[in-house]
């Protein structure tokens, strides 16, 4: 099937031309809805996605039904990491938070360690997966909810490419792990601050400069890594020899 004209992916776009029409034959195009589910926990990895539009959210949920959002995801990366690291089933649910499009490969298909620069290319990814679920561990236990929901819209609207998010208020407290109302109060914040603007199921950024000043200093950390991620993501002809 034909790839589409522009690659969005960060991922891909790092690769080299010969490497991308290595997998184009096992590349497909696949439009995800919002809240679908990709993968739920001990499902077994059928797909790799490399996502080219919207964003996934990688919740983490206890035995008493509460848990919080441990990574997000947009076109800087791909969705089933694990597979290529050997893993069979996957760990966490991984959810869809809008409507997006991705280029999906058959786990079978996607022998990474066969190619040294498209090996290169999702390691690094990784690498900043996991600092990302790191700094988001952190944060969780050391922030206000009002900064944690300023990060939380920053890095949505980063993956999203836009400064209105359809999503609501729920959708922010159960990735968050707090209750509504502490969401509810921080929105209400914001939008007297003149940062935001909430209408329900809408969010919209006024004041990007303002949000990031109040946010925590996790938000810069996290951006400085897929900005030096993505800077540094094509890999030197030496290592893919």
């Amino acid at each position: 099937m034909a790839l589409p004209r522009r690659i969005r992916n960060r991922l891909l776009t790092a690769l080299t031309p010969t490497e991308v029409t290595e997998l184009s034959d096992e590349l497909q195009p696949a439009n995800l809805a919002k809240r679908q589910i990709l993968y739920e926990v001990g499902e077994a990895f059928d797909f790799i996605y490399f996502i080219e539009e919207g964003f996934v959210s990688v919740p983490t949920t206890m035995e008493n039904g509460t848990g919080s959002e441990v990574g997000m995801i947009g076109a800087e990366g791909l969705i089933g990491a694990s597979a290529l690291l050997g893993g069979r089933v996957s760990a966490q649910q991984v959810i869809m938070q809008l409507p997006g499009t991705a280029l999906r490969i058959s786990a079978a298909a996607c022998k990474f360690d066969q190619n040294h620069g498209v090996r290169a290319v999702v390691l690094r990814f990784i690498e900043d997966l996991l600092n990302l679920s790191s700094q988001t561990a952190g944060c969780n236990r050391l922030h206000s909810v009002e900064q944690r929901s300023a990060r939380w819209l920053l890095m949505a609207s980063d993956r999203l490419g836009a400064d209105v998010l359809p999503l609501t208020q729920e959708a922010i407290a159960a990735m968050l792990g707090v209750r509504r109302s502490g969401v509810s109060e921080a929105a209400r914040e914001l939008q007297r601050s003149g940062l935001i603007r909430y209408r329900r199921g809408e969010i919209t950024i006024i004041d990007r400069g303002g949000l990031e000043k109040t946010t925590c200093e996790c938000y810069r950390l996290d951006r400085q890594r897929r900005d030096l991620a993505h800077d540094g993501a094509r890999v030197p002809d030496e290592v893919r020899r």
